[in-house]
């Protein structure tokens, strides 16, 4: 009786699902940079507040579930003016809409990497999203890098149309540690 207790115990864990890790998001662990371009020459900045979640289930990436929050109003530039000018309503309508989202709504293996796919709200809008990402989980760390382009009009922000390229690069880089 003992002997098939302990075989049926040991069965059940072979056959349970592997562990899931909880990763916590925060400026400090994620970080998102931008770059827009226009003819006479570009501007970087990015978002300094961050909040959200991210989860794996064991080693395999392509279960990958991650929700970030953006703090709008966190947004910087490499020019305090322009700052202030992404604030408004030109731009990022800070007063309106102080938080953009983004979830991945599917992960899979690439050629290089992984290809993640979201939705990122901004502006009141939620449009679909590709990130090609180099990403990893192991033991209490998780790293995921992505380099892709988005399209502003796409959420309505319009200023600057002829002036200022229409698609901005974009940077994110987690890397946490429970």
């Amino acid at each position: 009786m003992i002997r098939a207790l302990f075989t049926v115990a040991v069965a059940s864990l072979i056959a349970s699902p592997a562990f899931a890790a909880d990763f916590k998001l925060t400026g400090e662990n994620t970080k998102i940079t931008f770059v827009g371009k226009k003819p006479d020459g570009k501007h970087a900045g990015g978002f300094k507040t961050v909040s959200g979640t991210a989860k794996v289930d064991g080693t395999d990436l392509t279960t990958l579930k991650l929700d970030a929050t953006i703090d709008v109003n966190s947004i910087f530039s490499d020019d305090e003016k322009l700052t202030g000018h992404l604030k408004s309503p030109d731009f990022f309508d800070v007063k309106n809409h102080p938080k953009a989202m983004f979830k991945v709504t599917k992960v899979e293996k690439a050629e290089k990497g992984y290809t993640l796919t979201g939705e990122l709200t901004m502006l009141g809008k939620t449009k679909p999203v590709v990130m090609p990402s180099t990403l990893s989980v192991a033991g209490d760390a998780l790293t995921l890098k992505s380099d892709f382009k988005i399209n502003r009009t796409d959420w309505g922000m319009t200023f600057g149309k002829g002036k200022i390229d229409e698609d901005v690069a974009l940077k994110v880089e987690i890397s946490i540690k429970k």
